[in-house]
C-alpha cells in the first residue's frame, strides 16, 4: 500500500481540523501519517527517514502575512540536506492552507508550497475540484473558495477550531486528500 505522509503547523488549531481532514481522506487508499511541526518549527530526527521512503508527502500550513508560517519555512528550510540527496525526486506532493480572510492570500502559499515540491523534483497534484461559483453555493460547499492549487479554508479569526475551517472546506479537504492517495497507489504499483 503507498505510503502518504501529512506534515503540517497549525497556530491554533485550524489547520489541524484541515490536515486531519486531509489525513481522512487518505486513509483506506494508502497508509497515513500525519506530523504537526511543534511551535519553534521542529520535528523528530526520524521525520527524514520517513519522508524519504514515503510515496507523497502534504504540506500544510496556515496562510500568515503572505505565506506559510515562519515554523513550516523552518522545516523547508531543513530540507536542504534532503534536496542535495534528491530525496524526495518523484514523489508526489499536495498542499493545504488556511486563512481568516476570503482571500487571505491563501494563493501565495499554495504557490510557495508547489515550488519548494519542484525544487525537490516532485510531482504536484492538483485540488482537482470545480469551484462553487454558482450564485446559490456558499462557505458549506466543497472549493468554495475556488482553489486549483491546492485544498483551501476559510477560519475567521475569532473562531475557534470545532467551529471553522467550515464543512465545505473540510470536505474539500477529504476528498483532496483521497485524490493524492489514490494517485500515489497507482504510482507505487507502477
Amino acid at each position: 500500500m503507498a505510503k502518504v505522509e501529512i506534515v503540517f503547523f497549525s497556530a491554533e488549531g485550524h489547520t489541524a481540523r484541515q490536515a486531519k481532514a486531509v489525513a481522512d481522506g487518505a486513509r483506506g487508499h494508502a497508509d497515513v501519517r500525519v506530523w504537526s511541526l511543534d511551535a519553534d518549527g521542529n520535528i523528530p530526527d526520524m521525520l527524514w527517514e520517513t519522508l524519504e521512503k514515503a510515496d507523497a508527502i502534504i504540506f500544510g500550513s496556515p496562510t500568515h502575512m503572505g505565506g506559510p508560517a515562519w515554523q513550516f519555512k523552518k522545516f523547508a528550510d531543513l530540507s536542504s540536506e534532503v534536496w542535495h540527496q534528491r530525496g524526495w525526486q518523484n514523489k508526489l506532493a499536495g498542499g493545504f492552507t488556511t486563512s481568516a480572510s476570503t482571500n487571505g492570500d491563501k494563493n501565495e502559499t499554495l504557490n510557495y508550497f508547489i515550488t519548494f515540491a519542484n525544487q525537490h523534483g516532485m510531482l504536484w497534484v492538483s485540488l482537482g475540484q470545480p469551484a462553487a461559483n454558482k450564485q446559490e453555493n456558499g462557505p458549506d460547499d466543497m472549493n468554495w473558495t475556488g482553489a486549483n492549487g491546492g485544498a483551501m479554508a476559510i477560519s475567521p479569526a475569532n473562531s475557534d477550531p470545532s467551529e471553522a475551517p467550515r464543512s465545505g472546506d473540510l470536505e474539500s479537504a477529504r476528498a483532496y486528500g483521497a485524490r493524492i492517495a489514490q494517485m500515489a497507489s497507482r504510482v507505487e504499483a507502477a
